[in-house]
């Protein structure tokens, strides 16, 4: 009995994927909690406030990428985050008010419309689901948004079980 060759069809197909992945901004993310400076984590007093500001190690961020925010219900200034990213902006790479998701999501908002798209013109692409890096949900809706007009077909996860999401109509 002769044994049948195996052939890979995904890898022989026109099929490209787009994984978010390949793209994740390399650099250290911190998360840098106003309610730290806040009289038991809730009531912002401003000369207390600023005079902590300044005695903070602000060179600990140099080069990270930051998420200003607030772990607790405290009503702040807008005032109090602008203060703190204009500690930070000597050091920090990028600041976002928000998360490290917010930041990460920042990021890609900055890098995938840089990116070039012409190894997608009028291919089938699956925007990659599985990853070990954390990225957000944000990248993945930015992504499709961009590679829409480019692409025949969008689908969703991995080759062997991808969601289809969008069809070019042929005329």
């Amino acid at each position: 009995m002769e044994e049948e060759e195996i052939i890979n069809r995904v890898a022989s197909s026109a099929l490209e994927v787009f994984d978010l992945e390949d793209y994740y901004p390399a650099g250290m993310r911190t998360a840098v909690d106003i309610s730290q400076w806040l009289d038991e984590g809730f009531l912002l007093r401003e000369k207390q406030f600023r005079e902590q500001l300044k005695s903070h190690d602000w060179q600990q961020y140099d080069g990270h990428f930051v998420a200003v925010y607030c772990s607790t219900d405290a009503i702040l200034p807008a005032w109090a985050a602008i203060l703190v990213t204009l500690q930070l902006a000597p050091y920090a790479r990028k600041i976002v008010s928000g998360t490290i998701a917010d930041l990460d999501t920042a990021l890609y908002q900055e890098l995938l419309p840089t990116l070039d798209y012409a190894v997608y013109k009028d291919k089938p692409v699956i925007i990659k689901g599985c990853s070990s890096k954390p990225v957000p949900m944000g990248a993945y809706v930015l992504a499709a948004q961009i590679l829409q007009p480019v692409a025949r077909s969008i689908m969703y996860g991995e080759a062997c079980s991808a969601v289809p999401l969008y069809k070019t109509v042929r005329k």
